[in-house]
C-alpha cells in the first residue's frame, strides 16, 4: 500500500539521486496569464522555459505542482474525477535523450525501492506515425531494451502532444500502464481500450518537433525538451489497487467523518455516494484556492466564481444528506492539517480559509431563501400568463429551460429541486431546454478554465513586458502610500492593458488613483534601467525583494530590480528600462471581490 505523502517522497528520492534539482511548484493561481483560471498542469508553470529561457536550477528539474481543472466538474462524484489533483513531474529542458528517459521510467515503475511493479504487468504506448511526424521507433525500442516485452509496446495514432490548436511545441508521448489481469475485451484489445484491462500510471512527453501553421508537416525543433507527468491520486488509486480515489488517504478520512455527521449514509444510495464525494472534492479544491499565496475570495468572475460555485455545490450536497453545514468549516481544517505540511501557504492562511468558507455558505443560505421566491415568481408569472392568455391559446404548467437554469445559474438550485418543487404543485420542468442551457454554460466554463491554454503569457511581445514592469512600479507605489501589508492578489495582462488585483479595505479616492499615477510616471520619466539577477531564495529575501518566500528555501530565483523603485522575485519578462514605457494611465478602479481592489491601467 502506497500513500500520496509516500510517493511524493519516493519521486523525491528517484530524481535527486539520479541528478535532477527539485524546484518549488507555482501558485495555483497564474501569474500574468489571462488564459486560463488556474495552473492545470505541472508544465504550465514551465512554459517560458520550454520554449528556451533558461531555468534558475539548470536544464533538468523536478517538482510535485498543485492543479485545478474545471472542465470536468460535472463528472466529479464518479470513481476517478477530481477538481483538484497533485501532479508529479520531471523535465529535461533543451534537450530530449528519449532513451534515457524511457530507462529511468522502466527503473522508477519496476525497481523494489520504488513502485516495485512486475515488468509482466507493465505496458506501453508510442506515436504509431502519421502525416505530422514518423512513428516513434525509436522509443519502442528504448523500451525494449529497458526490459518491456515486446507484446505489451503498442504503437497507438493519439500518442501525440500538442498545446491548444496543434501549433507550436509538439511531439511524440509515451504512456505507461498498468495491465490488472483483465481479460481481453477484444481481439483489438489494447492500452487505448476503455475496457478497464489498463490502468495509466504516467506519461513521459517528447517536444522534439513544432508545428508553425495548423496542419501542416512537423519540423524539428531546435531546442527540444521533455515533459513527465504522473496523476498523484490517480496513481496511487492504480498501485493499490483501489477502485477510486476516494478509497484511500485524506479523501477516505474526509468520507469516514462525513458519514459520522450526516443522517444519510455513504452507501444508502448512488446519490449520497456522489453528494459525499463532491462535497469531499469541491472542499479540498476550495481550501487550495483560499489559502493559496495569491489567494482569491469568492465572488461573479473568474476564479472566484468557479470559488463560489465549489462552495455552493458542497453546500447543496449537504442539504441532500442531512450534514449540518457548520460541519464544511470543520472538512476544511482537516484539509489544512493535511497539507499544511507541505504548502506553508495552506497552514499559515488556515484561519482565513474557515473565515471565508463560513461567510460565503451563510450568504449562500440567503440566497437559497431568494430561490424560493424566485421559484414563487415563475409559477406566478406563468398564473399570470393563463389569465391573460389570448382566446384559444394553450398555457401548460412547465417550467421554462431558461428559468429552471436561472435558478441553478444564480440561487444555486439543483435542478432535481426544481424539478421536486415543481411536481409538488402540479408542474413539469423543460429538462430538455435546461440541459441545452447547461450544455452551453459547460462549453464556455471549459473554454474559460481548461480549453484555451496555448503556453504561459498571453504572448511575449514588447507590450506585455512593458505593462508586466507597470505592475511592478504600481505596486510599490501602492504600498508606499497604503503599508506594506499590500500585497499582490492577481494580474491579468494583454498587449493592450493590464488589470492588477490587490488587497484594500477601501475604494481609493480620485487624489489617491491620482497619486499613484504620478507615481508610476516619475519612475518612468526617470529612465531606471531594470536589472535580473540569479540567486538563492536566501539571498534574495536578505536583499529585501518582495516575494512569497514560504517553503522555497534553497532554490534560485529570478530578481528584478528597478532602481530603489521596486525589488522583487519574478519569472519576468519585463522591459529594459523605465523610459520604454512612455506615460501610464489608470483607466478604472474597482473591487473585485471582498477585500480586494482592481485596477486596470494602460500604457499610452
Amino acid at each position: 500500500m502506497k500513500t500520496d505523502r509516500q510517493m511524493k517522497q519516493l519521486w523525491f528520492k528517484f530524481f535527486e539521486e539520479h541528478g535532477f534539482k527539485k524546484i518549488q511548484g507555482a501558485s495555483i493561481i497564474p501569474e500574468n496569464d489571462p488564459t486560463v483560471l488556474f495552473t492545470t498542469a505541472g508544465m504550465h508553470p514551465l512554459v517560458p522555459y520550454l520554449l528556451g529561457e533558461k531555468h534558475p536550477a539548470g536544464n533538468r528539474i523536478y517538482d510535485v505542482q498543485r492543479c485545478i481543472r474545471t472542465s470536468d466538474i460535472d463528472e466529479v462524484g464518479d470513481n476517478s474525477h477530481l477538481t483538484f489533483f497533485e501532479m508529479l513531474g520531471n523535465w529535461y529542458l533543451g534537450d530530449c535523450p528519449k532513451a534515457e528517459m524511457i530507462k529511468l521510467s522502466y527503473e522508477f515503475l519496476t525497481s523494489k525501492d520504488y513502485l516495485g511493479i512486475s515488468k509482466d504487468r507493465l505496458a506501453v504506448t508510442v506515436f504509431a506515425g502519421d502525416e505530422t511526424a514518423p512513428r516513434d521507433d525509436e522509443a519502442a525500442k528504448a523500451w525494449e531494451e529497458a526490459g518491456v516485452k515486446k507484446e505489451n509496446i503498442f504503437y497507438i495514432s493519439d500518442n501525440w502532444w500538442a498545446l491548444g490548436g496543434g501549433v507550436g511545441p509538439c511531439g511524440p508521448d509515451s504512456e505507461m500502464f498498468l495491465d490488472t489481469g483483465k481479460p481481453i475485451c477484444c481481439k483489438e484489445c489494447n492500452p487505448a481500450c476503455d475496457c478497464g484491462k489498463y490502468l495509466e500510471v504516467w506519461n513521459d512527453v517528447f517536444m522534439q518537433y513544432k508545428v508553425d501553421k495548423a496542419g501542416e508537416k512537423a519540423q524539428k525543433l531546435a531546442r527540444p525538451n521533455i515533459d513527465t507527468g504522473m496523476g498523484l491520486e490517480r496513481a496511487v488509486v492504480v498501485l493499490n489497487g483501489d477502485k477510486s480515489v476516494y478509497d484511500s488517504g485524506c479523501l477516505k478520512r474526509v468520507i469516514d467523518f462525513i458519514n459520522e455527521k450526516a443522517k444519510i449514509k455513504y452507501n444508502d444510495s448512488i446519490e449520497a455516494k456522489k453528494c459525499y464525494r463532491i462535497i469531499t472534492d469541491h472542499l479540498r479544491s476550495s481550501t487550495f484556492i483560499l489559502g493559496d499565496e495569491r489567494g482569491v475570495t469568492p465572488s461573479n468572475l473568474g476564479q472566484g466564481y468557479i470559488l463560489r460555485r465549489f462552495i455552493r455545490r458542497s453546500v447543496n450536497c449537504a442539504r441532500t444528506i442531512g450534514l449540518e453545514e457548520s460541519v464544511l468549516c470543520e472538512i476544511a481544517q482537516m484539509y489544512i492539517d493535511e497539507y499544511g505540511q507541505d504548502y506553508e501557504d495552506i497552514k499559515a492562511n488556515g484561519a482565513k480559509v474557515k473565515e471565508e468558507l463560513a461567510k460565503e455558505v451563510e450568504k449562500f443560505s440567503k440566497a437559497i431563501e431568494g430561490g424560493h421566491k424566485e421559484f414563487e415568481k415563475v409559477l406566478n408569472g406563468i398564473e399570470r400568463h393563463k389569465q391573460f392568455a389570448k382566446e384559444g391559446e394553450i398555457v401548460e404548467n412547465i417550467i421554462s429551460g431558461n428559468a429552471a437554469f436561472r435558478l441553478y445559474d444564480t440561487f444555486g438550485f439543483p435542478i432535481e429541486l426544481t424539478i421536486e418543487l415543481a411536481k409538488a404543485r402540479g408542474y413539469s420542468v423543460d429538462k430538455e431546454g435546461f440541459d441545452k442551457k447547461f450544455s452551453e454554460h459547460q462549453e464556455l466554463s471549459r473554454q474559460a478554465s481548461a480549453g484555451q491554454f496555448k503556453g504561459g503569457l498571453a504572448d511575449s511581445s514588447e507590450a506585455s513586458a512593458y505593462l508586466h514592469t507597470a505592475t511592478h512600479i504600481m505596486l510599490a507605489g501602492l504600498r508606499k502610500m497604503f503599508g506594506e501589508n499590500v500585497y499582490q492578489k492577481g494580474s491579468n495582462i494583454t498587449p493592450e492593458r493590464l488589470r492588477f488585483d490587490f488587497n484594500l479595505d477601501h475604494k481609493m479616492t480620485e487624489e489617491e488613483l491620482k497619486t499613484l499615477e504620478n507615481f508610476v510616471n516619475e519612475a518612468i520619466a526617470n529612465a531606471i534601467p531594470v536589472t535580473c539577477e540569479v540567486m538563492s531564495v536566501e539571498q534574495a529575501k536578505t536583499s529585501g525583494a518582495l516575494g512569497i518566500f514560504t517553503n522555497k528555501y534553497g532554490q534560485e530565483v529570478k530578481v528584478y530590480t528597478i532602481g530603489d523603485v521596486s525589488k522583487e522575485i519574478c519569472g519576468g519578462p519585463h522591459a529594459k528600462n523605465t523610459k520604454d514605457l512612455h506615460h501610464f494611465k489608470i483607466i478604472k478602479e474597482e473591487s473585485s471581490s471582498s477585500g480586494v481592489r482592481r485596477i486596470k491601467a494602460i500604457l499610452d
